[in-house]
């Protein structure tokens, strides 16, 4: 039973890890502000003491979509300490998506830019939201002006271990998005191994140039570096030059493989730019072998590259020195490296046997980072988690006989772009409700820049005069820009197999040279 002596609460092991000076910079941001631990502190106590002063019921959620700023990063903390729940909503996110999330959140507050104001409002009252504050990348909103006037002292509330710190919604292949519930002791101990796994040191200074609605920035760039008490070089937005200016000043840079082959692309990229450098990670999407080997024939450095979910935070990594679990360990391309610690990991088959060395099965997975479950779907958690409490990833893989995991292929369709999630069966159900559109498929396939890219396909009804470009310039009004298909098809039909199913497969393969250079 937890007591006001065992406090879990993630923040209080955040704030444990500030260093003894205070005074000394936490934050550099790109617009020349720079942020000290103090400030950290002492406005993150202010929100929390306005979040106290709505008296809200436990566990209610604090719903946030804003632009990317140290003050978000506050509002995260500010959550945390209050005891409350955050969920991060991607930017992108237009009105059909949002109103999706507030009304099965049904959040007590809900933060969004100035310029969202009017309609996040609407959906909001809908849902019974009571209070709407805003939050803009320039230091101003509503939310600032309430928590000037609260004290900058306050002392986190009382969190058990298992109660819960954040949701963060991932789709479904039905097209339903589902809460992954995580609790304080799920990123505690997942921030924890990282910690130690990646040989976090004294005076580490990280490169944050992700955003932090996704888990790669919100919870493992930025618990790493509070955890061990670093700076971080705060960029609102990926830019390859910017990154290539700061990287003489740190040491440590997490990045989806996007942002490597961005870099790659200039000149400046040399093993004298990157000198000072520890530590370059890369996930949330397959890294080409080519982008793999360029980089450490570029740089000298070579890419460690890991694995993880919504659901579970980081789940393997190549080794960050050697392992002293396997001979002759190393960053290997085309894996993710090992189980990390307190992970257990097994593949299966469709019958449930658990497999042997190199072949081929659904991934599953067992610790103290696995999620408690999808938010207000106890059938769907039921379903996605084994009689003997593993977690079934939805991912394909096999184990090599060093140990080494690797992911092959992903079950239901998935398709990661640029780092994000898109689910087929989502963008078909917008895109199946266009005028004239009998039916449509989406399929992921190859692309430089951005790993994999959705191309439709699209079936018109009768009489109907479908025009490709048009169905996309519709379809970007509804959902997020990444969701959006790169390339649309209007056919008279698509391939099925003898059940009637669609063959994605053959679409896949019909399309997949579509992007190739």
């Amino acid at each position: 039973m937890t007591t006001p002596t065992q406090n879990s609460n993630l923040f209080n092991a955040i704030r444990a890890a500030f260093p003894d000076d205070l005074s000394a910079v936490a934050v550099e941001a790109d617009n020349g502000k720079t942020y000290s631990w103090a400030d950290l502190d002492e406005q993150s106590a202010q929100m929390a003491n306005l979040l106290a002063s709505l008296n809200l019921p436990a566990g209610s959620r604090v719903a946030v979509q804003v632009e990317k700023s140290v003050e978000a990063m506050m509002l995260y903390l500010a959550t945390l300490r209050a005891g409350l729940v955050f969920l991060p909503l991607n930017t992108a996110y237009q009105s059909a998506e949002m109103a999706y999330f507030i009304g099965n959140a049904e959040p007590g507050v809900l933060v969004c830019t100035t310029k969202n104001l009017p309609w996040v409002n609407e959906l909001a009252k809908a849902a019974g939201t009571q209070h709407v504050w805003t939050l803009d990348d320039n230091q101003t909103g509503t939310l600032l002006e309430l928590a000037k006037a609260q004290s900058p002292v306050h002392t986190p509330v009382v969190s058990a271990s298992e109660e819960l710190a954040a949701i963060l919604y991932t789709s479904g292949t039905t097209g339903r998005s589902k809460g992954a519930m995580l609790s304080h002791g799920n990123l505690l101990s997942n921030a924890q191994t990282l910690k130690n796994y990646w040989g976090w040191q004294h005076g580490d200074v990280l490169i944050h140039a992700l955003p932090i609605f996704h888990v790669h920035g919100l919870f493992v760039a930025i618990h790493g570096a509070l955890l061990n008490g670093s700076k971080m070089i705060w960029l609102s937005k990926f830019d390859p030059k910017v990154v290539l200016a700061h990287l003489p000043k740190a040491t440590v840079f997490m990045g989806v493989p996007t942002l490597y082959v961005r870099l790659l692309g200039e000149a400046g990229l040399t093993r004298e730019a990157t000198q000072n450098m520890r530590l370059f990670v890369a996930g949330s999407a397959p890294l080409l072998t080519e982008t793999f080997k360029e980089w450490q024939d570029r740089t000298g450095h070579t890419i460690l590259e890991r694995y993880g979910m919504s659901e579970t935070g980081m789940l393997t990594s190549n080794p960050y020195a050697l392992d002293d679990r396997y001979a002759e360990s190393e960053r290997r391309g085309g894996t993710v490296g090992f189980p990390l610690p307190g992970v257990t990991l097994r593949v299966q088959d469709d019958e449930g046997a658990t497999l042997g060395v190199d072949e081929i099965g659904g991934i599953q997975v067992k610790g103290p980072n696995v999620f408690q479950g999808y938010w207000r779907m106890p059938e769907k958690t039921a379903e996605e988690f084994t009689s003997d409490g593993y977690f079934k990833t939805g991912d394909v893989g096999k184990v090599d006989a060093r140990g080494y995991v690797q992911i092959v292929g992903r079950a239901k369709d998935l398709i990661i772009s640029g780092g994000y999630n898109v689910y087929p069966a989502e963008i078909e159900s917008f895109m199946n409700d266009l005028p004239g559109v009998a039916e449509s498929a989406l399929v992921g396939v190859p692309h430089p820049d951005f790993g994999e890219v959705g191309v439709a396909v699209v079936i018109a009804k009768p009489g109907a005069d479908l025009q490709a470009d048009a169905l996309i310039s519709a379809l970007k009004s509804q959902v997020a820009n990444f969701k959006v298909p790169k390339k649309c098809f209007v056919l008279n039909e698509l391939p099925r197999n003898a059940m009637g199913k669609v063959q994605k497969n053959l679409l896949r393969d019909q399309y997949k040279g579509l992007f190739q250079v």
